[in-house]
């Protein structure tokens, strides 16, 4: 294991410690001083992450687009969402869990780098790439808050009352967060899926079939919980199960047929 992979995950822990505890009930100038030191921290794990991804999935000419420069991808967005959220302070909380799962994810960076899955692709084929990944990232924030939303509801059902609480941004403002990320998302996948459907050839050679059907039936059922939420006021479990269902759907669309084709079936898309 490189230096890289040891450091950049300390890096990302300490960045969420830091988050963590300036939310917690501090001496404002210890606070303060947390709050600042995450900031940075923060901001130098994510500059080495994406410099090393790009230098790993930017090469020849190509893109080179492997399972496990995926989910680096997707943390190292999860890292960015998280440090954005933590300038509110009521959401320092779940900005600190974002980046607790980004740091693993920086393992996979260089581990990937070997694989070399998807190069040579058509321009508008590498944007549709990148778009998807995009979206991905944003959903998977948006399961993470939902994941939060529904933790802090129960907590209140149960009047669970301690310090970790303070962790915790009010329901509303996290159910707020929760849609604003889907909304994204979605507008993102969609977009994607369009450019996908446009400039693939045969889906039927390219191996994807399944994904595709499995990415049009996630994309209804956000699609059904965003006009939910518009239309009927949706909120609480019932939105947060549905979100969850959907990005399980999306999940096994990409990483599920992505798994198959080339950890079981040594195959590649394209």
């Amino acid at each position: 294991m490189s230096v890289f992979q040891i450091t950049l995950p300390f890096l990302y822990l300490i960045a969420a410690a830091g988050f963590a505890g300036s939310r917690l009930r501090l001496d404002a100038a210890y606070a303060g001083a947390m709050r600042a030191g995450a900031f940075v921290i923060a901001a130098i794990a994510i500059a080495i992450h994406a410099s090393v991804l790009f230098d790993s999935i930017a090469r020849g000419g190509g893109i080179h687009v492997s399972l496990l420069s995926s989910v680096s991808l997707i943390g190292l967005q999860l890292a960015i969402i998280g440090t954005l959220a933590a300038i509110d302070s009521d959401l320092r909380g779940v900005a600190a869990g974002l980046i607790v799962l980004a740091a693993p994810t920086a393992i996979a960076t260089q581990l990937g780098a070997a694989e070399v899955t998807s190069s040579g692709l058509a321009w508008q084929l590498q944007i549709h790439v990148f778009t998807a990944m995009f979206a991905y990232g944003l959903l998977a924030a948006g399961a993470i808050v939902a994941i939060y939303a529904l933790v802090q509801d129960r907590r209140l059902r149960a009047a669970k009352l301690s310090s970790v609480n303070q962790l915790f941004a009010p329901l509303e403002k996290t159910e707020r967060v929760l849609y604003g990320v889907a909304s994204a998302g979605i507008g993102v996948l969609a977009m994607s899926m369009a450019l996908g459907i446009t400039f693939v050839e045969n889906i039927f050679a390219q191996h994807l079939v399944h994904k595709t059907v499995l990415s049009l039936i996630a994309l209804l059922v956000f699609g059904i919980l965003l006009a939910g939420r518009h239309f009927a006021g949706w909120r609480g479990k019932r939105a947060i199960y549905l979100y969850l269902g959907g990005f399980v759907i999306l999940f096994l669309a990409y990483f599920g047929s992505r798994y198959i084709l080339e950890v079981v079936l040594d195959r590649s898309w394209g």
